[in-house]
């Protein structure tokens, strides 16, 4: 009904866009020879990677089986996820073909006992619990034999990621078992964790010499990005600006939906056909049937649950509490809803607050099967409990937390609050039969049980006529007519979008370096047609084009486009300024204090001297100063008492002078070191050896054009 709603009252809007659609469909066949987002010049092929190509039929096959494993995916994030595998799986794929690896059936058993989900599933163990390569063949067979329903095919998509990982582990192997460290190396790597230097140290701050003394040209920073190209790659990308017209309700709409929820609340006349008589229609003051009445005139349905204080709506909950049977509140605002409430009925203490010690015994139910103790040896013990308990200055919530064998003991025994018959019956009745601060004991099949009331309060049910906050078709149609004359102006050149989006007050929301490949726009979510125009051949720098989306329509200019390979200077210029003013300011200060001594060197920098203790080459961070491996490195390799000369820092120009070096105490022996140092080495290989084989790889990517 509400889906039918919402068409009704969009009927125009409706027939304009249908209209205007037709039209641009007619038109697009006149102006245009191929369709939008063509797939002409990649034939089928959605990515080819060192020549092999993988086909966009078979690519979309993949997908669907993703998508039967994937919760809470969109499909551009299955789309990514099934290419980033495939890329994987096709570059290594080339390596294992090249080297010869293959696997045996015997080694994808081996890999499958390796699966915890597998290895330890009981329908695939002995008696001993043992996997049980038998059980798991007999499984897949059972399989192949029913492969109607579909879980065959499946195995079969699963048996190949077991057999490419089974691969991929062989292949690693092959590369680590050439990785290693000498006991040379370990020895390295114990002394420049443990031997220490001191030092007194001048710093000269760069921040001591002004930015704005410091002129970098284009030239320059053209030249800083020619020498460091493969620091400054960038993809393909678009900047974008769009003002968003929101389909939300004015203040006149609300004003309807409010008014229109106060006639609900009075009698009305209605004419009777079948007695040609008028009567008298109840409202929601006088109603007697207000379950029928609210699923009849709200947009919530009526709800008979009685509920809590803290259940209500927050910011009137204290008002609803306080209503008699029969009294109304409202309306009111409770988020995008305008409600009217009212008190069906109260349960005074319908709502109890208790907490427990459990007191199990073996055979108890649910009891854990550690537990040994009997019945009798429970309820002496429980008993003696409830003495312990009910002692002056007891704390009940350290007795269950040390002594409850149930599973709210972490929390003191604290079981929160709950209403009638949610808890066994011995336990509901003692809970609602005695006042707040009795502790009693009680048996039921879990155990012996002593039960503390820690609080009770009321519980109401309560009907709420509403309605949803939602925009007119006469403020819809406007919005329509708004976002299309902004458009229209936008398009026809004769001021520039920002000019006229300022006149008209609206927003301007700018969206900058999206990738072929994002989905979401910020302010509007997932609009992945919004991103495909952009990046659509036919669109130009300056175009715009208004899109319909979820509660409104976008209006989108495309602002600036990025080509994939080496950073502009205008895109480069923000984070190559810094560094090459702090190239120059390290030269300005090495040239005005060359030849100083440290002393001298503080003074006319008008700076302090300061000392830094215990530094090592792999915690190179100096008091005062930040992390400085340069520093401390080059204090390493310096004698004790020696000074050094101006030594460019990250954070200033340094002076040091070395005034003590500890080494640490040899041993006899750094194969612990080595093996450290392998081990981590080794911890690297997949990964590395994967990114410098993707580095290395010719890709071609055609996502975009099919996704």
């Amino acid at each position: 009904m509400a889906i039918l709603e919402n068409i009704r009252k969009r009927t125009t809007i409706l027939i304009l866009i249908i209209g205007m659609a037709l039209f641009a469909f007619v038109i697009s066949g006149v102006f245009t020879s191929s369709d939008f987002g063509s797939t002409g010049k990649v034939g089928s092929t959605v990515a080819e990677i060192n020549g092999e190509e993988i086909s966009v039929d078979a690519f979309r096959q993949k997908i669907e089986f993703a998508s039967q494993n994937s919760a809470n995916t969109s499909s551009l994030q299955l789309v990514n996820q099934v290419y980033d595998q495939e890329v994987r799986n096709t570059i290594l794929g080339q390596q294992f073909e090249d080297l010869g690896i293959d696997i045996e059936q015997d080694q994808i058993m081996n890999y499958i006992k390796t699966i915890p989900g597998y290895a330890q599933s009981p329908q695939f163990q002995d008696e001993s619990g043992i996997f049980d390569e038998n059980k798991f063949r007999d499984f897949i067979e059972d399989m192949k034999a029913t492969r109607e329903d579909g879980r065959y095919a499946r195995w079969l998509q699963t048996e190949k990621s077991i057999i490419q990982s089974a691969k991929e582990q062989a292949y690693f192997n092959l590369v680590k078992a050439g990785v290693g460290a000498t006991l040379k190396e370990g020895e390295l790597d114990y002394k420049l964790a443990n031997n220490k230097v001191d030092l007194k140290y001048v710093r000269v701050p760069y921040s001591s010499i002004p930015d704005s003394t410091i002129t970098v040209t284009k030239s320059e920073i053209a030249a800083y990005i020619n020498a460091h190209k493969d620091e400054y790659k960038q993809e393909e990308a678009r900047d974008l600006q769009f003002v968003y017209f929101e389909e939300k309700a004015s203040a006149a709409d609300e004003t309807a939906i409010e008014n229109g929820l106060l006639k609900l609340m009075d009698d009305s006349p209605e004419l009777n056909t079948s007695t040609n008589l008028v009567d008298t229609i109840p409202g929601f003051r006088n109603t007697t049937d207000v379950g029928v009445f609210v699923d009849r005139n709200s947009d919530i349905k009526f709800d008979t649950i009685f509920k809590a204080k803290n259940a209500l709506p927050a910011s009137f909950a204290d008002t609803l509490m306080t209503l008699n049977v029969g009294e109304t509140f409202g309306p009111y605002r409770d988020g995008n809803f305008f409600k009217i409430s009212k008190m069906i009925a109260r349960k005074t203490n319908g709502s109890v607050k208790a907490s427990h010690i459990l007191v199990t015994y073996e055979g108890a139910e649910r009891a854990n099967p550690e537990i040994k103790r009997t019945k009798e040896e429970a309820e002496a013990r429980a008993k003696q409990l409830l003495r312990d308990a009910r002692k002056p200055g007891a704390v009940f919530v350290e007795l269950a937390r040390d002594n409850s064998d149930g599973p709210s003991a972490p929390n003191g025994g604290d079981l929160g609050f709950f209403q009638e018959g949610v808890m066994t019956p011995k336990f509901n009745d003692y809970a609602f039969g005695n006042k707040v601060g009795s502790i009693g004991l009680v048996e039921t099949d879990f155990g012996f049980h002593i039960v503390r009331v820690d609080d009770k309060e009321d519980i109401v049910q309560i009907a709420h006529l509403a309605r949803e906050i939602e925009a007119s078709e006469e403020t819809i149609n406007n919005l329509f007519t708004e976002a299309t004359k902004f458009e229209m102006a936008t398009v026809s050149g004769d001021k520039v979008f920002t000019d006229l989006a300022k006149e008209s007050e609206y927003l301007i929301r700018p969206v900058n370096k999206i990738n072929a490949l994002d989905e979401n726009l910020p302010g509007l979510t997932n609009q992945r047609n919004i991103v495909q125009w952009a990046f659509n051949e036919d669109t130009e720098i300056g175009d715009i084009k208004r899109f319909n989306i979820n509660n409104g329509y976008a209006v989108v200019q495309l602002t600036k486009a990025y080509k994939e390979g080496v950073m502009s200077v205008e895109d480069a210029s923000a984070s190559i300024l810094p560094k090459i003013r702090k190239e120059r300011k390290a030269a300005q200060i090495i040239g005005q204090h060359q030849g100083k001594s440290m002393e001298d060197l503080a003074k006319d920098a008008n700076v302090s001297m300061s000392n830094a203790t215990a530094l090592t080459v792999k915690s190179p961070t100096i008091p005062g100063a930040g992390r400085e491996a340069a520093i401390v490195g080059a204090a390493y390799a310096m004698n004790e008492g020696e000074t050094s000369g101006l030594i460019e820092g990250e954070t200033g120009v340094f002076m040091v002078m070395v005034t003590k070096k500890e080494e640490a105490a040899a041993l006899d022996n750094y194969s612990t070191y080595a093996n450290t140092l392998k081990n981590s080495n080794a911890g690297r290989v997949n990964t590395a050896v994967f990114d410098a084989l993707k580095e290395a790889s010719e890709i071609e990517d055609n996502r975009a054009v099919f996704y």
